[in-house]
């Protein structure tokens, strides 16, 4: 007989297939609202976005011809408040892939209580490959053709994959210049993740690795792990990767082995976090770094460490490589790294999976602050910014440690029972309209 998931994922028109990332995310929350007795109704709303817009727009390039590219913004639910979720620059970039995190970023909001909603966007393209002029004619063009589907009070775009301060500038830059007067005053809400210069908060750029540390510091004493005395290894070191080393080195630990797309080192002594920073700004990646050895991808996930961090893509970690993985504990960085096949591979072998909606949500926290800092017009200090990030992340690792406990199941089955929880209760207030 087919699970509950499955026959609402069949109702709604779905064709199974569990390589579907979108699928796989949908039933791990799907099972939670069953877990959780959520009703089914709220199953079949959250089931499916509310929006999925496509845009396709040209870009003239440097050499005077035109390409088109393909952009995607999903509008997952707006229930707590206005769509809010990353923009993403990547070649794989897909409607499944984005209708995933727009689900995702419902459940990270959910779960840390903000007054937001779950969206994401992007468009497929290498940023790699385009000059910077021709980036800044892509993000102009991308934002005009989304027009009025973003907004400072109805969806708020950050940056993700492939994105960053700058692209955020350019983006809020056009809309300023495209919208009427109803939103001019406040115009430069509608993205966050902007340079600090141009409307950007304070604490921004490290956020979702400080926001990462801050739930260890809650979860790992509990798991017999002294931070300042752990060893730890970390897939991928872009912006998520390498602000969660530089700050754990802050703290003591020891970081033994990287692995990013272009190879993967190890040092018994420790990486200098900051170094290795430095190394993969000069050079693009990990590869070459004077002071550790390379390794091949089979040595690096079988290297003992206390805690492993995946932080860069999606279904980075599958069955075969979590039969490989030597780390009591497994903190999800990156959005779903793990596969379902991955995560039962580590539950029979004891690794405890701290999950993503939970470890990765203090992206999501500081845009939230800069947001409210653009509509109040005011600017935040950094440890303004630490102080309440750390009091958001502390009070949402416990509500899960105490769901996990209580209901007797995984982390992340804890995760979206909170998440669910509170969008349960928030609908019995409102109903659904009309």
């Amino acid at each position: 007989m087919a699970s509950p998931p499955t026959t609402i994922l069949s109702e709604l028109g779905f064709r199974f297939d569990p390589n579907n990332l979108y699928q796989q995310v949908a039933t791990q929350v799907l099972r939670s609202a069953e877990l959780l007795e959520v009703p089914r109704f709220l199953q079949l709303i959250l089931a499916q976005p509310k929006n999925e817009l496509m845009v396709h727009f040209p870009v003239r390039m440097d050499d005077g011809g035109y390409r088109l590219f393909k952009g995607y913004r999903v509008q997952h639910n707006n229930l707590l408040g206005p769509y809010k979720g990353g923009i993403r620059y990547h070649p794989s970039v897909s409607l499944d892939d984005v209708k995933s995190l727009s689900l995702l970023m419902t459940m990270k909001c959910a779960l840390v209580r903000l007054p937001l909603g779950g969206g994401k966007g992007g468009v497929q393209v290498d940023p790699r490959k385009l000059s910077k002029d021709e980036l800044m004619r892509l993000t102009r063009r991308f934002t005009s053709a989304l027009g009025d589907n973003i907004g400072p009070d109805y969806d708020i775009p950050a940056p993700d994959v492939g994105t960053n301060a700058e692209i955020m500038g350019w983006m809020a830059d056009t809309f300023i210049n495209i919208t009427g007067r109803a939103h001019r005053n406040q115009a430069t809400a509608v993205v966050t993740g902007k340079p600090l210069a141009f409307g950007g908060s304070a604490g921004r750029e490290k956020a979702t690795g400080q926001g990462l540390v801050f739930v260890l510091e809650v979860l790992l004493p509990a798991l017999h792990i002294d931070p300042a005395k752990m060893s730890y290894s970390v897939v991928g070191f872009g912006n998520v990767g390498s602000w969660t080393a530089r700050l754990l080195k802050q703290r003591g630990s020891r970081l033994r082995a990287v692995i990013d797309h272009t190879g993967a080192i190890i040092n018994e002594d420790g990486i200098d976090a900051d170094s290795l920073a430095e190394h993969v700004r000069e050079t693009g990646g990990v590869r070459g770094y004077p002071n550790a050895t390379a390794i091949d991808a089979d040595m690096f996930y079988k290297t003992r460490v206390d805690v492993m961090i995946p932080a860069a893509l999606e279904q980075m970690i599958d069955e075969h490589v979590a039969a490989k993985i030597d780390c009591k504990v497994l903190a999800e960085g990156a959005n779903a790294p793990c596969t379902p096949e991955a995560d039962r591979v580590l539950e029979q072998r004891g690794v405890q999976v701290l999950p993503a909606i939970l470890c990765n949500a203090g992206g999501v926290t500081v845009s939230y602050f800069e947001w409210q800092q653009n509509r109040q017009a005011e600017r935040w200090s950094e440890a303004h910014v630490d102080e309440e990030l750390r009091r958001l992340m502390h009070a949402a690792a416990d509500r899960v440690t105490e769901l996990a406990k209580r209901m007797g199941c995984d982390m992340r089955t804890a995760a979206y029972c909170s998440a669910l929880g509170h969008l349960d209760e928030v609908y019995k207030i409102r109903g659904v309209f009309p």
